[in-house]
């Protein structure tokens, strides 16, 4: 054949492949813009404004549970995977609305995605939308429940501690009354007494501080504090206890910058770590509190010479009520109740509390907090360290006179 002709023909050929390739191509985009773009659900006039506005995860379902319109927090929550609602239990909540008409309503607990034990507690209401279509509204109630489940705990807890001492007291009080003419007897049970009520009066104002630190606005009502006043304070309050069992409380180092904060609450949880610290020693050792600043923030440990915590106990010892040994606690007059006061108070302020113990070498609890920035000192008026803005500055600047003063002394 003439390979002028055998061009052409190929030519032809690669045209008409191309033609097809091209209308196919233009048919497949047809195709895939028809699935791409549903037609809006046609929603009772002024519906799709109030769902906008309306602040809650919705759904809306057709006849056939198919998803035709969803919020982001839908998405979110879990409800919804592409066009599907995930959970049977809307679903049979809709079957129900669907037959009988009624609005359904029910709190629910569901699972937060496909992997984990993570939940999501919601508060369902679902109810017809025009003729065609179905509602489910979602209210995130988990946080509000959680909170709910952990007040009812503390209240059930604090009734169980409560009874204790208080039996003991009303036992205490009939024996001293049977033995009347028994003054040794007498002694004894009064004794014994006093000591629970001690233990009642204790648990009370530890219950006290805790409702107290709960209603604290820290961000509100802080101020600049010296955290050296506080702990200085802290070991003052704890001399007679420390005294009591031959115990030295020794302090060494210094915070150099102040925290921003409530000097009340801080000095309410170095004096439970110190006061922890004196209860958990043996008589006649040393309970250390060391301070310093390092990368912006004061660092203040408290170390004691105990028995030591084990690993399990140290991920529980912050609960509230959790004592490592009851039996040991009752002795020393525990209520379970101090480091859960030291955790809420250091997280108020922005902190974080953590512990290093190991069997027969005693604990040391760290409790790291913000330092504020010498600018947010200078701003501030007249500090904790009852300084003005003036005097600070010269501190300031003297103390780097001192330093410059210091290193020429050295380099000469």
């Amino acid at each position: 054949m003439d390979p002028v002709l055998l061009s052409l023909a190929a030519g032809l050929v690669g045209l008409a492949i191309g033609i097809s390739g091209m209308a196919a191509f233009r048919l497949s985009e047809v195709q895939r813009r028809a699935v791409i773009y549903i037609d809006e659900p046609n929603l009772p006039e002024g519906a799709a404004e109030v769902l906008s506005i309306i602040g809650r995860a919705y759904v809306i379902v057709d006849a056939i549970d198919g998803v035709v319109r969803a919020s982001p927090a839908a998405y979110a929550f879990g409800l919804v995977r592409g066009h599907t609602v995930v959970h049977p239990e809307l679903l049979q909540l809709t079957a129900r609305v669907r037959r009988d008409g009624v609005i359904e309503e029910r709190h629910l607990e569901l699972p937060r995605g496909p992997l984990g034990q993570g939940t999501i507690i919601v508060q369902a209401r679902v109810a017809s939308l025009g003729e065609e279509y179905i509602l489910i509204l979602a209210d995130d109630r988990t946080e509000i429940t959680r909170t709910e489940e952990i007040r009812n705990d503390f209240v059930a807890n604090v009734s169980h501690e409560l009874k204790t001492p208080v039996g003991a007291i009303s036992l205490l009080a009939e024996a001293m009354d049977d033995a009347a003419e028994d003054e040794v007897a007498v002694r004894r049970f009064a004794q014994r007494m006093h000591k629970e009520s001690g233990r009642l009066s204790a648990l009370v104002q530890d219950i006290i501080e805790l409702s107290r630190l709960q209603g604290a606005d820290v961000v509100r009502r802080g101020k600049p504090v010296d955290i050296n006043a506080v702990i200085s304070e802290a070991v003052d309050r704890n001399k007679l206890p420390a005294e009591s069992k031959h115990i030295d409380i020794v302090v060494g180092g210094r915070v150099d910058e102040l925290v921003y904060g409530d000097p009340d609450l801080l000095m309410t949880a170095f004096r439970n770590l110190i006061d922890n610290a004196i209860r958990y020693s043996p008589e006649g050792t040393r309970v250390g509190v060391g301070l310093r600043s390092r990368d912006g923030l004061a660092q203040i440990s408290v170390t004691d010479q105990g028995l030591g915590i084990t690993p399990e106990e140290q991920e529980r010892i912050f609960e509230r009520f959790y004592r490592i040994d009851a039996a040991r606690s009752r002795q020393t007059g525990g209520t379970g109740l101090g480091l859960s006061i030291v955790k809420h108070v250091v997280s108020n302020h922005g902190g974080e509390v953590t512990v290093w113990s190991q069997a027969g070498q005693g604990s040391t609890f760290t409790v790291r907090l913000p330092e504020m920035e010498p600018a947010e000192t200078d701003d501030a008026g007249p500090d904790a360290r009852g300084q003005a803005p003036d005097q600070q500055k010269a501190r300031k600047s003297d103390k780097k006179g001192g330093s410059a003063a210091h290193e020429q002394g050295v380099s000469a």
